[in-house]
């Protein structure tokens, strides 16, 4: 009976000895990986919003390898000629989210087409570049609708001497970068001239069926600001 309890005492015992070891192990292996680092892309200074970043702006940083995540850029090459969508400060890991190039780009399955002036009956004043918009048709033989389902990006809005109608002194794309709606508002307020040309990032369909319908002279465009382009100015800022 006694030579059957100190089998299972020893027994007990090694399993106890093996945990404990095992247990020892993990703790140094994390303890290896916390002090593990890897480099990841930062800027030198602040960043304002809407900045094209260069690699005289950036360094890098050694961070513990478990607090790097996927969305930290780690590869000069990569930030390099990136757009700040909202203020960066300096020493601060990028975030691809807080990037983008070429925003005003259509995006794949999309073009850029400027809308013929005949096209057009009307263009909201306010409108400018990044803003989204609703398209309506105006038909003269027949009732007005909306001509699209969903908002489409506005990726230009030019002057006759082809200028891009803005405020020069506070930029309405670094207004709605930076998530500030009043200086969004003000920006349009005070633009540097009157609306000649809009272009407007469509897919082939949304164009064919734009051309189709207005092509012929009796139905013309409506052109309208959507509310949305603040609601997304705001959410870049949050």
């Amino acid at each position: 009976m006694n030579r059957g309890r100190q089998i299972r005492i020893s027994v007990s015992a090694a399993v106890l000895s093996g945990l404990l070891v095992y247990g020892v192990y993990l703790l140094q292996m994390r303890q290896i990986r916390l002090t593990e680092t890897t480099e990841v892309v930062v800027p030198k200074q602040f960043v304002p919003a809407g900045t094209s970043l260069g690699r005289e702006m950036l360094t890098k940083l050694r961070l513990p390898s478990g607090a790097v995540t996927g969305e930290m850029i780690v590869d000069m090459d990569e930030a390099d000629g990136l757009e700040s969508s909202v203020p960066l400060g300096g020493g601060e890991p990028l975030l691809r989210w807080k990037l983008d190039k070429f925003r005003l780009l259509p995006r794949v399955g999309e073009a850029t087409f400027q809308v013929p002036r005949d096209y057009v009956k009307s263009v909201s004043s306010g409108i400018r570049a990044g803003d989204r918009a609703i398209v309506y048709l105006s038909a003269e033989d027949g009732a007005s609708r909306r001509l699209f389902a969903e908002p489409v990006v506005v990726a230009a809005v030019k002057t006759a001497s082809n200028q891009e109608i803005d405020n020069p002194k506070s930029s309405n794309l670094l207004s709605m970068a930076e998530g500030d709606k009043e200086r969004m508002y003000a920006s349009r307020r005070d633009a540097n001239g009157n609306i000649d040309a809009v272009n407007l990032n469509l897919t082939e369909a949304q164009w064919l069926e734009l051309d189709t319908a207005c092509k012929d002279g009796k139905s013309k465009l409506i052109v309208a600001f959507d509310a949305s382009s603040f609601e997304s100015g705001e959410a870049a800022g949050s």
